[in-house]
């Protein structure tokens, strides 16, 4: 933690009048979680300030809150702009970055891209939410038992219930005090991430009982919009499944493919229990941690070229436990 960046990043935020926050393209509760989040701490602590959460929102993370929407009368030079849980530009969602004059990057993906003056990446974090959480611990900005709330849960989903790496006793011990100081109650806030409808629960059974899984311990499976559709899901839902796979001890590396109707674009969530990922996925339009990790294609045999490759990811790590030996 570098509590002298956090410092900076509070004393410029201080200086602006208007402040947009924005996240990756696909978000995840973090994501989503991070804007809401630093957007209501920003309120709470300057009420004068016009503050604004933007992107396109996910209906199946309304519980986190709502975003904002923006008309068109954007001054850019004299705004600031803050990204959230997004390493590189490209991906963020809903306004150009190279349109800001003033540009605020916070993070705990991997190093991709510099694209601002200030940015406090913190790789050991479990989630963005953890490094607002420093941020708040570090300076004058306050909260309130909704904001912690709302830090909390992003803090519980991208570290899948403190099960995922990063996770160690340091944020323990700031989500213990978090919980003890603003009387959170855990199930209360657990439920809306964890609770699946009957149809998620049979399509992940198609998933199961489709999945293909290579001799290299490699699996995929691409689902098709109308199978599920079938189940009464959307490819968003599908896709976050990903991580119900995480202890099949018959694979080390596994990937969903869905398809964007809408931006006419394949979508691919990767995850790994060894082989690194992030750089392969790099190659795809996309990126992430080093285990979790996301990539667009263009075309159905862009993704085929993906499958093989991290087939052959996969085979050479296996190659590489052996020889270690």
């Amino acid at each position: 933690m570098n509590k002298e960046i956090l410092k900076k990043i509070y004393n410029e935020i201080k200086k602006f009048d208007t402040i947009y926050l924005v996240r990756h393209i696909g978000p995840d509760p973090d994501a989503i979680s991070s804007q809401i989040a630093l957007r209501d701490i920003i309120r709470y602590t300057f009420p004068e300030k016009k503050v604004y959460a933007i992107g396109q929102s996910v209906s199946k993370f309304k519980y986190i809150g709502k975003l904002d929407r923006i008309d068109d009368n954007i001054s850019y030079e004299n705004s600031l702009i803050i990204t959230l849980d997004v390493p590189n530009k490209a991906r963020v969602d809903g306004i150009s970055v190279d349109n800001f004059k003033h540009v605020i990057k916070i993070d705990h993906h991997p190093f991709v891209e510099k694209f601002s003056d200030l940015e406090y990446i913190d790789v050991d974090a479990c989630s963005t939410t953890e490094v607002l959480l420093d941020l708040v611990n570090n300076t004058k900005f306050k909260i309130n038992k909704e904001i912690a709330r709302t830090l909390m849960i992003g803090i519980i989903s991208d570290s899948n219930r403190f099960l995922f790496k990063p996770t160690d006793h340091k944020v323990l011990h700031k989500v213990a005090d978090l919980v003890e100081k603003y009387d959170l109650n855990l199930q209360e806030i657990y439920e809306p991430i964890y609770m699946r409808p009957i149809s998620e629960i049979r399509l992940m059974g198609y998933i199961y009982s489709n999945l293909h899984v290579t001799k290299n311990k490699f699996a995929y499976i691409v689902l098709e919009n109308d199978i599920v559709a079938s189940f009464n899901g959307d490819a968003s839902s599908a896709s976050n499944m990903v991580n119900e796979l995480s202890y099949i001890e018959d694979f080390y590396v596994w990937l969903f493919v869905t398809y964007d109707e809408k931006n006419e674009i394949y979508k691919i969530s990767i995850r790994s229990r060894g082989p690194v990922i992030n750089e392969l996925a790099s190659k795809y339009n996309g990126g992430g941690h080093a285990f979790s990790s996301g990539a667009r294609c263009k075309t159905m045999d862009e993704v085929n070229a993906l499958i093989a490759d991290f087939d052959n990811l996969t085979r050479e790590y296996i190659k590489s436990k052996q020889n270690s030996i």
